[in-house]
């Protein structure tokens, strides 16, 4: 697992953190690098199908229930995209892995924390990402650049939000060397400089 890099990208929907990954993917390609892009959930093939069920499901969907599908779907993503394509040395960029488990299902909706951090050990057999950025906006701002039409997690509500963004803060204080909080507030060509100092280093 030494030869490519595998690299996160986290935050609240609205964050900006999927431009910012594409932007990422352009700057990489222009320098050489082999780049794979990939999701969580609906990395390609199967996680197609549980980010349908996912988003987009109109019934109730218990708490756990939903974790172990989010779990399906990571265990699916690095068996099949992100292990082979680092073994062959490429630049593996994910938009949500790990990360949101523990930010949404445990912050977020009070499951239990050392519980989700097992089973994310399991879904990725141990592997943890080189670098995980973390695109920090305010829940208002979130809410306005998502706007109306939103899906089911994106439903959730305002103090859920805020929980949820506590919880990633909290994670950067814990992991300060893989994660880095990122202000996205900001334009996105600011934002993408730092995205770009923090890969350099």
């Amino acid at each position: 697992m030494n030869k490519g890099l595998f690299i996160t990208f986290e935050g609240a929907d609205g964050c900006g953190k999927t431009t910012q990954m594409n932007l990422l993917k352009d700057y990489l390609i222009q320098n050489g690098y082999e780049v794979v892009l990939t999701r969580e959930p609906g990395a390609k093939g199967l996680g197609e199908q549980l980010r349908e069920i996912l988003l987009n499901y109109d019934g109730e969907v218990a708490d756990r229930c939903e974790s172990f599908l989010f779990l399906a779907d990571r265990a699916q993503n690095i068996e099949t995209i992100v292990i082979p394509s680092i073994k062959q040395g490429k630049i593996v960029l994910c938009d949500r892995h790990i990360d949101s488990t523990v930010a949404y299902q445990g912050y977020g909706r009070g499951l239990d924390l050392d519980e989700i951090n097992y089973l994310n050990n399991i879904a990725t057999g141990g592997i943890k990402p080189d670098l995980t950025y973390v695109f920090d906006v305010d829940v208002e701002t979130s809410a306005k650049r998502v706007g109306d039409e939103k899906d089911r997690m994106e439903s959730a509500g305002k103090e859920f939000f805020n929980r949820v963004r506590n919880g990633y803060l909290e994670l950067a204080q814990k992991e300060p060397k893989r994660i880095k909080v990122i202000d996205s507030t900001r334009s996105i060509e600011e934002v993408f400089q730092d995205v770009i100092k923090e890969f350099r280093k």
